[in-house]
């Protein structure tokens, strides 16, 4: 990953050590970096080590004892390389190969005890999320100056990740079982001879490419950027450097003969002749395939491939974190992806935006009553644009239909947790607030609860007041005066509705800020 300098740089501040640990489907890899006093961040070290997690889940339901041992003692070594480098900020996730295994909890209790790191289960939106910013970040502003759409595909062992990108701005995002490990274990392909085991492969791809149609617009696509070790060996191969840092170009034609040179060999033989280590070599054949049969759908006769990945992402998060500093275009893509799931479910966009800005408006008064941060705006901005989609299911308690649709769904660029608040917030925006017989809402950290109950409060002001009839080229005013927030209205607006309402939507946001809500004639 290149080196970047961030807005907001301290150079009063020491270097901080950062770490991203990646529990994959067949290796565990660690970075390390360090974040220097001029907001650049420095790469330290790449370590990688084979463990066949994803044969146990994708094969059996479950990670076997053998693979378990291997994992743990893989991460305490790395905890080792953690306390030589005395990183401040760790964060270890665990993508499809544990998600989908039923003794996950298991293995993440033994990891916790072994080594004291706490990983976390990611979703494929935050997979692409962590890849897609990684991406950008080491591309620049100059390569998305056409604004073009592109695609952004990860070949992982579980599943294919692929992102569709109006310049640097997230337009859709889809996952696919299309995992290099998952279709040979799904397939059985494993012991049939090679070529058999090829032409298999092939079909199994195309039928699932053939159904993402629905949900994947190809049209209009200019590029495909590729991700992920398959594709840095095609780029290694058969790529040449293009004048952007760690892009490569990978011809189509170049790729197809790579792939009938690889696809005969057995993966000893791949191991050898390419000089690989065995759990790459056997991943080579089925990714090849995959990007192939993409770069065939979008229609480019070349194939570019980044050498970032998710670690790089998760680097780039902790950085940003660590600096209060937030990716525009990751943030833009999260509030379009809420707002493509409020389409899906015929949700009034018009009326969700207008909450959503009365949202944001009253959270930036109220700034020095929550202290809450960008993420938790963008949190708020979300269920905002969700909170009514249960008028799907039905308009009777809509918001509790509101809460289910949202907690079952992935949001692009939220992990679990940050979902469930979206799903809390979205629940609280009428009818009762928090309680303690809600055992949903008291399974959750205390530390979400208090932000579900901020977030909620003001979502139950703002649904109110989008409420409020105003006249063309009206805007109401928000001023926070004392111990009340004063809503400045026209005075041809007949307010008995919208008094009865606030007085009853008011009550939580009263009880969690102590303001009353006052509405106040222009």
């Amino acid at each position: 990953m290149p080196s970047h300098s961030f807005q907001g740089s301290n150079p009063n501040q020491s270097p901080q050590t950062l770490a991203a640990i990646d529990i994959g489907s067949n290796a565990i890899r660690l970075a390390v970096a360090q974040v220097l006093p001029s907001g650049e961040v420095e790469m330290l070290e790449h370590l990688q080590r084979a463990v066949r997690l994803g044969h146990d889940t994708f094969r059996r339901g479950k990670l076997s004892p053998e693979s378990l041992r291997s994992a743990v003692n893989i991460l305490r070594d790395f905890r080792r390389v953690l306390e030589l480098y005395q990183a401040r900020r760790v964060r270890a996730v665990a993508t499809s190969a544990v998600r989908e295994a039923t003794n996950a909890d298991a293995f993440l209790d033994r990891v916790s005890m072994a080594t004291g790191l706490h990983v976390e289960i990611i979703g494929t939106a935050e997979e692409s999320c962590l890849m897609v910013s990684a991406v950008c970040h080491s591309l620049g502003d100059e390569f998305f100056r056409d604004r073009e759409r592109l695609l952004v595909v990860e070949v992982g062992g579980g599943s294919t990740l692929l992102t569709v990108l109006e310049g640097r701005t997230v337009h859709n995002f889809r996952s696919a079982r299309l995992g290099s490990i998952r279709m040979q274990e799904l397939l059985g392909v494993t012991e049939e001879p090679r070529l058999h085991a090829g032409a298999l492969l092939r079909r199994y791809i195309a039928k699932v490419v053939a159904a993402l149609e629905g949900t994947v617009d190809f049209t209009g696509i200019g590029k495909l950027i590729a991700v992920g070790a398959d594709a840095r060996f095609a780029a290694r191969e058969v790529g040449s450097p293009t004048s952007f840092s760690q892009l490569y170009c990978v011809p189509a034609a170049a790729l197809a003969q790579l792939v009938e040179r690889c696809q005969p060999l057995s993966v000893e033989r791949l191991s050898r002749e390419y000089a690989l280590p065995l759990a790459e070599a056997e991943t080579i054949v089925p990714a090849l395939l995959v990007y192939q049969q993409l770069l065939n759908r979008v229609g480019s006769p070349e194939m570019f491939v980044s050498f970032v990945s998710m670690r790089d992402g998760l680097i780039l998060d902790l950085a940003r974190e660590l600096l209060g500093q937030e990716d525009p275009f990751l943030a833009e893509g999260v509030r379009r992806a809420a707002e493509a799931i409020a389409a899906r479910y015929g949700a009034d966009l018009q009326h969700a935006r207008t909450v959503r800005d009365l949202c944001v408006r009253i959270f930036t008064e109220l700034q020095s009553e929550h202290q809450l941060g960008y993420r938790e705006r963008l949190l708020l901005e979300v269920a905002a644009l969700l909170h009514e989609i249960g008028g799907f299911v039905s308009s009777q308690a809509h918001h509790k239909h509101s809460f289910y649709l949202i907690s079952n769904t992935e949001i692009f660029g939220l992990n679990r947790l940050e979902t469930q608040i979206v799903a809390h917030v979205a629940r609280y925006h009428r009818r009762s607030g928090p309680k303690p017989s809600h055992l949903e809402y008291m399974a959750l950290p205390e530390s979400a609860r208090m932000i579900i109950n901020k977030l909620a409060a003001i979502l139950r002001v703002a649904d109110a007041l989008s409420r409020v009839q105003l006249p063309r080229e009206t805007q109401l005013g928000i001023k926070r005066l004392r111990d009340e927030l004063v809503i400045t209205v026209p005075s041809p607006v007949d307010r008995l509705l919208e008094r009865q309402t606030m007085a009853f939507k008011g009550g939580l946001f009263e009880e969690i800020f102590g303001l009353r809500i006052r509405l106040e004639e222009m």
